[in-house]
């Protein structure tokens, strides 16, 4: 099998998980939502999806023929993935939290939401460099295709990313009162984060691969 059962019951729950964390491309969906309405919040979130899926093919096909010319790059990738990970743990600790503020958007139509939303997520270097870090730590070259687990792992990370988004679209006005006016939730969020992003270094660091 490509990708273990096992596997996948590790690396969904925790994407899920990653995915409600509140970042840029939520609170850009966020902004549209509360300014043009639900149609425009989810066509922002199926932006977003389009660029996530673009950074991953890049991500993908770069890393599928790095290994194929030196295979001990994708454990060199997987340690430095680690290591990335522990950095985002510290930094989620030390922060007081982020602004969660809805990103100031203009009214627009649902086009014009779809294609900022690409434009916003392709901008943004720090997604391909969290995809770099995090899916290569489960894929398993012995396995077969490093980019075919890789799109797969891409895909499911983007489902869960897209499927969370629609719903801070659609639901903005209330989501934006709350979010805004909690700075305890927005703390809460970030020491939650911490934490998965530090398990998820300290398993995969730990974790022995037969």
């Amino acid at each position: 099998m490509l990708i273990p059962l096992e596997t996948l019951a590790i690396f969904i729950p925790t994407a899920l998980t990653l995915n409600m964390t509140p970042g840029n491309d939520m609170l850009f969906c966020l902004g549209q939502g509360l300014k043009s309405g639900p149609g425009a919040g989810n066509a922002a979130s199926l932006g977003i999806a389009t660029g996530s899926m673009i950074h991953t093919l890049l991500a993908g096909l770069g890393l599928a023929a790095l290994v194929a010319a030196h295979p001990i790059a994708l454990e060199v990738l997987r340690w430095a993935g680690i290591a990335y990970l522990v950095w985002l743990a510290i930094a989620a600790f030390r922060s007081e939290g982020p602004s969660m503020t809805a990103a100031k958007t203009k009214q627009s139509s649902a086009f014009h939401a779809w294609r900022d939303g690409i434009v916003v997520n392709l901008l943004n270097p720090k997604i391909i460099v969290f995809v770099l870090a995090f899916i290569p730590q489960f894929v398993d070259a012995s396995r077969g295709s490093v980019l075919v687990q890789f799109l797969i792992f891409g895909l499911i990370l983007n489902i869960g990313g897209t499927v969370i988004n629609c719903l801070v679209g659609s639901f903005a006005g209330k989501l934006g009162k709350v979010l805004s006016q909690s700075a305890r939730l927005a703390r809460g969020f970030q020491v939650f984060t911490g934490c998965i992003f530090l398990g998820l270094a300290a398993k995969l660091a730990f974790e022995r691969r037969v």
